[in-house]
């Protein structure tokens, strides 16, 4: 029983060894000194410490020393880790170098920098910014925009904020990329982007997906939210403030835990009556067909009648650059 119990417990310390050395290697490979050679002999020097400590396991002489010894460079590990410092101060990509926020006087909610580029190509526009003032109290509901590109799993989701008089406010939770950075969902991991709330008139941020992605083309969905008005009005107001806190203090991205999934999911949590948590929203593609199955989508339709009455792209391209293209490409759901 005992030479069982401490097989058990020598085969658990070797995954923690296992697991904590490969992230390690990882976060040294990805984030570490600017030299890649630098990098690759630190993060392979650390993979061969956890290895050794790994061998180590099975002499008994050893074990406990190779242990300890792995133990500091861990800890030394962590602590350049946590010195990692997320910044505002980078030479950012420029769809995402400026960041918006919101000046706040009761009702009245000022956003400044909403983007609206001018699209020649998806790489190729003129920058354009504007402040707009809304109120609070017009605020009347809320969409969820799904946009996929590469299978039913995996999907980005944009929150758009609807006003009355047509007025929409979208707002998409991105990596801000550095000029020359491209996107990895590995890199994602370590600490390689910042997070940035793009807020942008719905003729930029979702015509720029229907009308000229191309490289992979994407397909955009616009789900009308169910819920009480009041819980509308306080989730945006949540996202007034997430949008000024990044301003004044940044954050990194995280591919898991701070995604435009997960982040709208935390958003919610300022009312009461939030979704519960689920897979469906780590696998982001399923999120509308959750919010389905929780009565917070238009039921009266099967999912699938729904999901093809909201796709978008075709209005999309055929409203382009109008003024009334919120109002246009929700025509079939008769908003």
């Amino acid at each position: 029983m005992r030479h069982s119990a401490t097989v058990a417990g020598l085969a658990l310390l070797g995954l923690l060894i296992a697991a904590s050395g490969g992230w390690g290697a990882l976060a040294l490979a990805i984030s570490g000194p600017p030299t890649e050679a630098l990098r690759n002999t630190l993060a392979a020097a650390f993979a061969a410490a956890a290895l050794v400590a790994l061998v180590a396991l099975f002499i008994r002489r050893w074990r406990w020393r190779a242990f300890a010894a792995y133990l500091a460079l861990f800890a030394l590990l962590l602590a350049w880790w946590g010195s990692l410092a997320p910044s505002n101060d980078r030479d950012w990509q420029t769809d995402v170098a400026v960041l918006p926020y919101a000046t706040i006087d009761g009702d009245l909610v000022t956003v400044h920098n909403i983007r609206n580029f001018a699209y020649r190509s998806e790489t190729d526009y003129t920058p354009a910014y504007y402040d707009k003032t809304y109120d609070l109290r017009k605020l009347e509901g809320v969409d969820l925009v799904a946009v996929y590109w590469m299978g039913p799993a995996i999907a980005h989701a944009i929150v758009s904020f609807g006003f009355t008089g047509g007025d929409h406010l979208a707002v998409s939770i991105e990596t801000r990329k550095e000029k020359g950075e491209s996107y990895s969902t590995v890199n994602g991991f370590f600490r390689q982007y910042e997070l940035i709330y793009v807020v942008a008139d719905e003729r930029d941020v979702i015509r720029l997906r229907t009308n000229y992605r191309r490289d992979p083309p994407e397909d955009v969905y616009v789900y009308p939210v169910k819920g009480r008005v009041e819980d509308a009005r306080r989730f945006f107001m949540q996202y007034m403030k997430q949008i000024n806190e990044l301003k004044a203090r940044p954050e990194f991205y995280n591919t898991l835990t701070s995604n435009c999934t997960i982040d709208i999911w935390f958003n919610t949590l300022v009312n009461a009556e939030h979704i519960p948590f689920s897979w469906k929203i780590l696998a982001s593609g399923y999120l509308p067909e959750y919010l389905y199955q929780s009565g917070r989508l238009d039921t009266s339709l099967p999912f699938p009648e729904l999901q093809r009455r909201v796709h978008v792209n075709a209005r999309a391209q055929a409203a382009d650059a109008a003024a009334d293209f919120s109002r246009r490409i929700r025509m079939e759901t008769g908003k």
